[in-house]
């Protein structure tokens, strides 16, 4: 238990302290560097080889009757489709009136271009060398 304070005592008291960190941050400039970019062109000889396919069609008469529709067929690399027709006599028959002979002929070619091609360098000097001991701290607001 406690005593009641005496009359004649006047209150004692104790004060409690506490401490408080504030913490700011600011720019400081430590230097400056200048970054340059050049753009450089070099030509560049690319090949591909093209293709390409040339059809030739030629008709050849036949004028003979068949007793079926013959096949499409093809013989020494040339495609033949035949072409019919239904002609009246005492009775129908098929007359095969002529072939369709497709010759696909193939070329290649080798072909060289010149294609400039672009690279970007980039150059970094630095203006000024930093004095550490003495930073430039940059106005404005706190970071």
């Amino acid at each position: 238990m406690t005593k009641p304070p005496a009359p004649d005592q006047p209150d004692q008291r104790v004060e409690l302290l506490e401490e408080q960190l504030q913490l700011r941050k600011h720019l400081v400039e430590l230097g400056r560097v200048l970054v340059e970019t050049k753009v450089e062109t070099t030509p560049h000889v690319v090949e591909a080889l093209l293709k390409e396919e040339e059809v030739k069609v030629e008709r050849v008469p036949v004028g003979q009757f068949v007793e079926e529709v013959p096949p499409i067929r093809e013989e020494n690399g040339v495609l033949i489709i035949p072409v019919l027709e239904e002609r009246l006599v005492v009775q129908t028959r098929l007359m095969l009136k002529e072939e369709l002979r497709v010759t696909k002929t193939v070329r290649e070619e080798l072909v060289r271009r010149t294609i400039p091609l672009r690279a970007e360098h980039a150059t970094v000097t630095r203006l000024e060398e930093p004095d550490l001991r003495f930073p430039i701290t940059v106005e404005g607001e706190d970071q």
